[in-house]
């Protein structure tokens, strides 16, 4: 339990561990029925396990990111946030490539572009705009 200053209430926050356990267990939920036809080939599962483990991270850090955007709202944490959120919207792409289920891959096809690459530089975008931003 977190102390109060002087007349402020203390916030009661989930520890991170615990956090961390229920999105682990909400990825697996959600993901699973997808994974369970591929179970029977072995070099497929752990690369599907390795982008299931991706996207639980970045879930994680978009959850706790914000809570910490929360806590204090500066444009640096929502930026950094944001960014993890484009994180968990990549490996959630790369997840379903992986499990052959196709999103959008092609956007611009004269030059073939796919869509999580233009995640993956918006993304890039967001952390170095959140690096660079000067508070004053």
């Amino acid at each position: 339990m977190q102390k109060g200053l002087g007349h402020l209430p203390a916030k009661e926050s989930m520890s991170k561990p615990i956090l961390l356990g229920l999105i682990t267990a909400l990825v697996l939920g959600v993901v699973a029925p997808l994974v369970i036809p591929h179970a029977a080939h072995p070099s497929m599962i752990f690369h599907i396990i390795l982008h299931m483990a991706g996207l639980t991270i970045a879930v994680f850090l978009s959850i706790v990111s914000f809570l910490a955007y929360a806590r204090n709202t500066t444009t640096r944490m929502l930026l950094m946030a944001v960014g993890f959120m484009t994180l968990a919207l990549v490996e959630l792409f790369y997840l379903l490539q992986a499990v052959g289920i196709t999103v959008v891959q092609v956007i611009i096809p004269t030059i073939n572009i796919e869509l999580s690459h233009i995640v993956l530089l918006a993304m890039v975008s967001l952390f170095g705009l959140g690096v660079l931003k000067v508070n004053k």
